[in-house]
């Protein structure tokens, strides 16, 4: 492993073949020595690049593919990803930023509870599982391609917004079982949803203007990191699909409390 400095506060690490735990401890070690930008080359599925790593003020960038669980319970710092990234993206994370200029795997967004998640391709099955709000804290995922089945299954809180953005002529824009078990958040669809897909505890509507209002905002974003046509993005309507309940499978708890107690 190579590791230069290239300014006061910015180091750039090449990870050719270098084992994971070892090319975390040295992230770990330059952030500790006061490195603010990081570069790091030749990734090559290292899992866990920026574990835990607290800081609104550090920025990472990624060139090649990381492995599973990167930026997990991370808190402030940014990272770029200048391609594909493997499953997990953003595990638990608490806050800060990634984004990956690519597809992404499975379960990404998984357990969010604040920061901003932007995938500029497609990503893998069950995305943005069991997100939740946390206190003043709204995590966000924008995915620009489509997502597989269960995207926002058992979502708490939170935002998705799935765009599906060059898509195959008749390809669906997200798998089945849409929104199952959802009952907190909000999803926003870039054009139709087939509601044969969606989970019966979800329903869809039009966002209202505040809805919309916010929408741009992050769509502006979106377009901007990843040098899109903002317009092209909004000029397709959105729906949104939103929890009937808050507690969407209580019957079936309430049943089985009523059979164990003999009735």
């Amino acid at each position: 492993m190579k590791t230069v400095k290239l300014e006061e506060t910015a180091v750039e690490i090449d990870a050719s073949s270098v084992y994971y735990r070892d090319l975390n401890d040295e992230i770990n070690m330059a952030v500790n020595e006061g490195a603010k930008h990081l570069i790091i080359r030749n990734v090559n599925g290292q899992r866990y690049i920026g574990a835990g790593l607290q800081g609104d003020d550090i920025r990472i960038d990624i060139h090649g593919v990381p492995g599973n669980d990167m930026a997990v319970f991370m808190d402030g710092p940014t990272i770029e990803v200048f391609d594909n990234a493997q499953d997990g993206v953003g595990n638990t994370m608490n806050a800060g930023n990634v984004y990956v200029h690519g597809h992404a795997g499975d379960v990404c967004g998984y357990g969010m509870r604040g920061g901003r998640l932007y995938v500029l391709g497609d990503v893998g099955y069950r995305v943005g599982i069991h997100m939740k709000a946390y206190k003043e804290k709204t995590p966000i995922l924008i995915v620009g391609g489509t997502a597989g089945h269960f995207l926002g299954e058992y979502m708490a809180g939170g935002i998705i917004v799935l765009l599906g953005m060059e898509r195959r002529p008749g390809q669906p824009v997200a798998g089945d079982y849409l929104g199952t078990g959802m009952h907190g958040g909000t999803i926003f669809v870039r054009g139709e949803v087939d509601s044969r897909r969606v989970g019966k505890e979800v329903g869809i509507e039009k966002p209202d203007d505040a809805e919309y209002k916010m929408l741009k905002k992050e769509l502006s974003e979106f377009a901007g990191v990843f040098h899109l046509n903002y317009d092209d993005i909004v000029s397709v309507p959105f729906v949104k699909l939103y929890p009937k309940t808050h507690r969407p499978y209580g019957p079936l708890y309430n049943a089985r409390w009523y059979w164990q107690r003999g009735g």
